[in-house]
């Protein structure tokens, strides 16, 4: 820009003498001319600078700021109240319609002598001899346990009708259970044999 405006500045100041009738004065120097051509420049430019309107800034948008999201109060979990359990009575051990129950073998009456033989193949774990009924009204139940394979084991029953069962386990793990039933009559002085097998349980003189 002040390269452009120096030739006009130039030819206004020789048109500026040659018009003026008074004699000529001492030419100024070209360096003199050049100096007072940049100075009126200087001054044409920072007025024009100072007459440029000054840019507003564009304020900085705004970021939003995340919304909290709102906050569950969970239910209080109710546990409910359980009554208590209760159990029923046991019938007492002395009622005559209760067999359930161990032998009383000194009201039982007279005995007579039995073997249990163990012809299972197994051991029986558990075997369980229930009187229904004996000549003296009394009922109940015996039981033995752990009787090996091929055992005999020789014991006293009080005479009536008896109902038996037994629980038989066996080397490989398997497991079975005999049952059966037979009279000792008041006639049976001598020795009954009473076989248990690996299902069924009978009884033999």
């Amino acid at each position: 820009m002040l390269k452009k405006a120096f030739p006009i500045l130039l030819a206004l100041s020789v048109a500026l003498t040659a018009c003026m009738g008074q004699p000529a004065e001492p030419t100024m120097s070209p360096a003199d001319i050049e100096g007072t051509a940049v100075s009126a420049a200087m001054t044409m430019v920072a007025e024009t600078q100072a007459a440029i309107p000054t840019p507003t800034p564009v304020p900085p948008t705004e970021t939003p700021s995340p919304t909290p999201l709102p906050t569950f109060t969970p239910e209080p979990i109710v546990v409910p109240t359980l009554e208590p359990l209760i159990l029923p009575t046991a019938t007492s051990a002395s009622s005559t319609d209760n067999c359930l129950k161990p032998l009383n073998m000194g009201e039982a009456g007279p005995t007579s002598p039995l073997r249990i033989e163990n012809e299972s193949g197994g051991t029986i774990e558990w075997i369980s001899l229930n009187l229904i009924e004996s000549a003296f009204g009394q009922c109940g139940a015996l039981s033995y346990n752990n009787i090996k394979p091929n055992e005999k084991k020789v014991i006293a029953l009080p005479r009536g009708t008896w109902w038996v069962w037994a629980g038989i386990k066996y080397k490989n793990g398997s497991s079975s259970n005999a049952s059966g039933t037979f009279v000792v009559r008041p006639a049976d002085t001598d020795m009954i044999r009473i076989i248990v097998g690996s299902e069924s349980i009978s009884a033999k003189p």
